[in-house]
């Protein structure tokens, strides 16, 4: 299993929980491998493909991608310091916007805009560390304010966070033909940018205790199990 994280610090809270559950090989050589993907749907896609392609040359390749990291929830369904898991992880950005509103990428004839992990895996991931279940869009952009915050739920009204990684690794883990799960741990409200607002250190608490409840579960999955 590959994790991928954006920053350092995500990896660390990823890899303590590792820690705790025999992982103490679990960064770059162990049964699950977390590396930093950068910032961002690109950067990520990117690192993350790279990935998955020299796992595949060297006759190891994975049989799951988790984008976990933290993120922005939306209220009130996932509030500061809860964790989401992805039934749905979609690009919410990614389109055209019009005289008569935002389209996205699908109604302009080609691409995509949404991934599905695995139903079955998602529920019992959320089951184990607590977590709630909802689409987490991706975005370029964070969102900084009540209307954008306000027509994101209107367009995706069973979002629950909001992150920048997410369909960049699906993406890449989709090429791949490889299952993609994604996991956020909440550090502010999706809204008007209040620094003041941000726990990131409490969402980063969370995301250690919560990966690992679930490692068990991503340890004992299968990819035939649906």
């Amino acid at each position: 299993m590959l994790v991928a994280t954006a920053v350092p610090v995500e990896r660390d809270a990823v890899a303590e929980a590792l820690g705790a559950h025999g992982g103490s090989g679990a960064i770059a050589r162990g049964r699950i491998d977390v590396i930093d993907a950068g910032v961002g749907p690109a950067l990520a896609a990117a690192s993350v493909a790279s990935a998955l392609t020299t796992a595949s040359l060297q006759g190891t390749p994975y049989d799951l991608v988790v984008s976990a990291g933290i993120g922005g929830g939306f209220q009130p369904g996932a509030p500061v310091g809860s964790l989401v898991v992805a039934d749905e992880i979609v690009a919410a950005d990614l389109g055209a916007e019009t005289p008569d509103g935002f389209l996205p990428v699908t109604e302009l004839g080609f691409g995509t805009v949404r991934h599905q992990p695995p139903g079955e895996l998602a529920r019992r991931v959320a089951e184990a560390a607590g977590a709630r279940t909802g689409a987490v869009l991706t975005v370029s952009t964070v969102t900084g304010t009540a209307a954008r915050a306000t027509a994101l739920r209107e367009r995706h009204p069973t979002a629950l966070a909001e992150a920048m990684e997410g369909f960049g690794v699906a993406e890449a883990a989709g090429a791949h033909g490889v299952a993609v799960l994604e996991i956020r741990a909440i550090s502010n409200p999706v809204g008007p940018r209040d620094r003041a607002a941000w726990r990131i250190g409490d969402a980063l608490a969370a995301l250690t205790e919560g990966f690992g409840k679930l490692v068990p579960v991503l340890e004992s999955w299968n990819r035939h199990d649906q």
